[in-house]
């Protein structure tokens, strides 16, 4: 932004008349009429920015007020967000203090700017942990007051719909965060007309010409569309007439977005996209206790008329969406073959779709005893950030499925309703009841059926939790977890439980090294980590606090090689190893003496040689590389060459650790076979096993050295060990399997 100490007479009146329109859609509303507050902010706001451009080249005051503009006029919202809409970038781009807002202004206004402030530097920051906290930021500042996010999300849809002024890159950053972050959080919420708008802007600044393309579709079949409308909406009007309603009969034209996903998804044209409209009709009624009735009898008014689609009704007055959204929705064949999409809705139903909570939430409507379910949703939130993933990544992931799940609604043995994302299981449900009944889950009630904790749940099952005081959590559990909450609590038991191992491996640990008077350090906790294969310092003490490894004195001689205290060895002792046999050299001859450092930092590479007599190397036990496999060398304690696969997880610790020990390799063989793991999936059928076999004995002779295969209803589940010369005959092998009819996976497994 670039600063000026003037703005001209016509920038004044610009920023006066947008002004002008934010109070004049303020007074109009139902909200109660608090405008010299607003005014105050204004100015405040006005004053504060005074001097700053946009980059766009506009007055910045005139950012602040679209953005109360739309918390007004767009969501819904009263006079105090109005006045922290308009303050929103104050703390953060001038002098002026939360203290001098709440000074000013009081203190509502200044917390809802504080929170705003927490959050300002966006979900995406230089690092993705920092993403992550401020995503957790977002979210625990929306438990406390639900404005904050409201306002942030005005925030967002105003900077996407002035997205064209800013750099391309920054325009690709933006509309993606917006897609991954904001517009879930804007479909969650219920403000439908906002996540539409949010995710077409979005994906015009991503997909630039298939969003034209589409456009240009949609304008030219306008015609065509209208006349499908009026004739499907013709016949219902005179029936709707007939019934005396007052109503608004119109087509909603699907978004470019939904398009473009539904083109991709089901892999059609856009002229297959049969569902391209929907028609939408808004009754008016002022008793709120007959608006079910009547989209009964509208419903069963279009039923005269034209046939359903028998799965396609879906009864949300019934059961609202968690985010409070209601209507009746059912699938017409018109009269032109094509099925059309109905909803019916009141005029209040129609506004809570549109604008969500803001257009019921509590400070509105004054404190109640109801609690929405917005309410429950946000208690979750704080439930997660109350005790959060140790890595703020895993926080991030777990919390944006929970956002991007669809929803299933089940009821308890006395027909109380629970809301749970799709695919959630029994043990999902326990939790969500309490952590104690999660925690002590042994089994289910589906329907009155015996069912396993895995379960996976639909919506409309009556569910029973059994438990027993005997359950402990346990690990296994979190492959079938969905829920954050479970996870979270999951986490947290297993933890309670294990800490008295850990303590007693920690106690262990430090006796064992003061025994061998060893100091403690990263080194030797590498070192272990290979040695016992634990990713951690905590799984090392776990597993030596349940006696699962042991410490003993071939361990501590090794690690005293490592801390360089044995007489008789040293890191930098010299290697009598050559790379590779030279077979032009006198076998009585004795070896070359090659300093490690030297060796490795030569920009020879090693070459990785295996015949008859042996090789001059060893395979990492981690990742069982193969020749074909790219890979590394490690020089260990004992001067051998260890090969472990380029990508695997223990040579990037050593990487890290050992950078300086690391060698170039590449495979030059002459003979030898080597053992390769695969994996085979697929639907069982009767002989598939032995065409299997006889793919690889028969048509490749390949040694199968070890089979295990188990079937699970229709389908099987094959691992096998096979001897091979290199990667190319893995990869040869997999393609092979594939080919087979009923196989639908073949890979190798390190």
């Amino acid at each position: 932004m670039s600063k000026d100490n003037f703005t001209t007479a016509e920038e004044d009146k610009m920023i006066e008349e947008a002004f002008a329109d934010v109070l004049n859609g303020y007074i109009n509303s139902n909200h109660r009429k608090k405008v010299e507050i607003i005014d105050r902010a204004f100015k405040f706001a006005k004053e504060a920015h005074k001097g700053v451009r946009r980059r766009s080249g506009e007055p910045y005051i005139i950012h602040p007020i679209a953005v109360a503009r739309i918390a007004s006029q767009e969501i819904g919202l009263g006079s105090t967000s109005i006045c922290a809409a308009l303050l929103h970038d104050v703390v953060e781009d001038t002098d002026y203090t939360v203290e001098d807002i709440e000074q000013h202004l009081g203190k509502k206004i200044a917390q809802i700017v504080e929170g705003l402030t927490k959050i300002s530097g966006g979900i995406f920051g230089p690092r993705a942990s920092s993403q992550a906290e401020n995503f957790r930021k977002l979210l625990l500042t929306m438990s406390e007051d639900i404005r904050v996010v409201l306002i942030k999300m005005a925030d967002r849809l105003h900077n996407m719909r002035t997205l064209g002024s800013m750099a391309p890159n920054k325009q690709y950053k933006i509309a993606g965060e917006t897609l991954y972050i904001y517009a879930p959080l804007a479909h969650r919420l219920g403000l439908y007309a906002i996540k539409t708008e949010l995710e077409d802007l979005a994906f015009k600044y991503e997909h630039l010409e298939a969003y034209n393309k589409i456009s240009s579709q949609i304008a030219a079949s306008e015609q065509s569309r209208e006349q499908a409308f009026e004739h499907f909406s013709a016949p219902i009007r005179a029936k709707l007439d007939e019934m005396g309603l007052k109503y608004t009969m119109k087509a909603r034209v699907k978004s470019v977005y939904s398009i473009w996903n539904k083109m991709e998804t089901k892999h059609i044209p856009f002229e297959e996209v049969y569902d391209l409209y929907a028609v939408r009709i808004i009754f008016e009624c002022d008793d709120p206790t007959v608006e079910k009735s009547i989209c009964w009898q509208i419903y069963g008014a279009i039923n005269d008329l034209y046939k359903f689609h028998p799965d396609r009704t879906r009864n949300w007055i019934g059961n609202p969406k968690a985010n409070g959204y209601q209507a009746l929705h059912l699938t017409a064949m018109g009269p032109d073959g094509n099925w059309v999409e109905v909803q019916i809705r009141s005029q209040q139903m129609d506004e809570i779709a549109e604008k969500g909570f803001a257009a019921h939430w509590k400070y509105k409507i004054g404190e109640g005893d109801e609690e929405s379910e917005l309410n429950v949703w946000l208690r979750t939130i704080k439930d997660i950030l109350d005790n959060p993933e140790p890595n703020a990544i895993d926080f991030l992931d777990t919390l944006k499925l929970n956002l991007f799940a669809s929803e299933i609604v089940v009821f308890t043995p006395k027909g109380e309703l629970v809301t749970l994302p799709n695919n959630a299981t029994v043990l999902d449900l326990a939790f969500a009841l309490h952590s104690q009944i999660g925690c002590q889950c042994i089994a289910g009630k589906v329907n009155h059926r015996l069912v396993p904790l895995s379960e996976r749940l639909k919506s409309g099952d009556q569910v029973e939790v059994l438990t027993s005081k005997s359950q402990t959590p346990k690990p296994e559990w979190a492959e079938f977890l969905v829920t954050a909450r479970a996870k979270t609590h999951l986490r947290k038991a297993l933890s309670r439980l294990q800490q008295p191992d850990i303590n007693k491996g920690k106690k262990l640990f430090e006796e064992f090294l003061a025994a061998n008077e060893i100091t403690d350090s990263n080194q030797i906790i590498t070192k272990l980590q290979g040695q016992f294969k634990v990713n951690n310092r905590e799984e090392l003490y776990l597993q030596l606090g349940r006696e699962e490894i042991v410490l003993d004195d071939a361990v501590a001689k090794m690690l005293k090689r490592q801390s360089g205290k044995d007489p008789n060895s040293s890191m930098l002792r010299k290697i009598f190893r050559i790379p590779f046999k030279d077979r032009n050299k006198d076998a009585n001859e004795p070896a070359e003496e090659v300093d490690p450092i030297k060796l490795i930092n030569t920009k020879e590479v090693y070459s990785l040689h295996y015949d008859e007599s042996g090789s001059n190397f060893k395979f990492a036990d981690c990742c069982t590389p193969i020749p074909g496999d790219n890979v590394l060398g490690f020089i260990d304690d004992d001067g051998q060459v260890v090969v472990h696969s380029i990508d695997c997880p223990r040579a990037l610790a050593l990487k890290a650790s050992f950078g300086s020990r690391l060698l170039s390799t590449r495979w030059e063989m002459t003979a030898g076979q080597f053992l390769a793991r695969v994996l085979i999936e697929g639907i069982d059928r009767f002989g598939i096993l032995q065409e299997i076999i006889r793919t690889i004995s028969t048509n490749m002779s390949l040694n199968i050295r070890r089979l295990n295969i188990n079937a699970n209803d229709e389908v099987f589940k094959c691992e096998l060990n096979v001897l091979v010369d290199d990667s190319k005959v893995v990869n040869d092998l997999c393609s092979q399997i594939k080919r087979i009819n009923g196989v639908q996976r073949a890979v190798r497994l390190r």
